[in-house]
């Protein structure tokens, strides 16, 4: 039996133990917010001042303050992914804590038929030459720029909030495959060879 003196060592440096570790896991995971937020500013060309969490605890970062409509409609689409994963037998990564959503500045407001759509220019990339391609570069509605967390990029709104919940629902879409279907998520992972969302039915 150990004496009073080594249960309180034994406890102390258990404690301790455990201590660093949530301390590195924490250092790690302030890395990775890090290297997703370099990702999501070389892709915009945004720097993202502002720092929030909707209302059901997603992680928001934009270039200004959104508005309370905004983020109720990233916790909608949110919601939507969730119910819809879970219908097709997913239950991994389906919490609002686990999504980062950067909303960046709209490279157009307008798409060619003149109709409300805010979207980020993004380099072609694979979409090089497809219909999508505007000379080396594509309009996105939404991209994913990073897994672990896992986070994707928007633009901003002002109206048109169902737009925004379904951008969302779509590019969780992908992270969700990424973390419970890997097969089906590399098959539907971009749509330069056609498909489009909604992926999850």
């Amino acid at each position: 039996m150990l004496s009073t003196k080594s249960q309180i060592t034994t406890g102390f440096l258990l404690s301790l133990s455990v201590a660093l570790m949530l301390f590195a896991a924490a250092i790690n995971a302030g890395a990775q917010g890090r290297s997703a937020m370099s990702e999501a500013e070389r892709v915009t060309g945004d720097t993202f001042t502002i720092s929030v969490r909707s209302p059901k605890g997603a992680n928001i970062y934009a270039v200004s303050r959104p508005s309370a409509t905004m983020m109720e409609a990233i916790d909608k689409g949110l919601t939507d992914l969730f119910a819809v994963a879970r219908k097709n037998g997913y239950r991994k990564h389906l919490n609002y804590s686990d999504y980062t959503v950067f909303i960046a500045k709209a490279d157009r407001t307008k798409n060619a038929a003149g109709e409300y759509s805010p979207d980020i220019a993004v380099g072609a990339a694979q979409y090089a030459g497809t219909q999508y391609d505007q000379g080396g570069y594509i309009y996105a509605a939404g991209m994913v720029v990073y897994f672990d967390p896992s986070a994707f990029v928007i633009a901003e709104h002002t109206k048109n909030f169902n737009r925004v919940s379904d951008v969302v629902r779509y590019e969780g879409e992908h992270l969700v495959l990424y973390f419970n279907d890997r097969r089906r998520y590399e098959a539907t992972k971009d749509h330069s060879k056609g498909g489009g969302h909604p992926i999850l039915q």
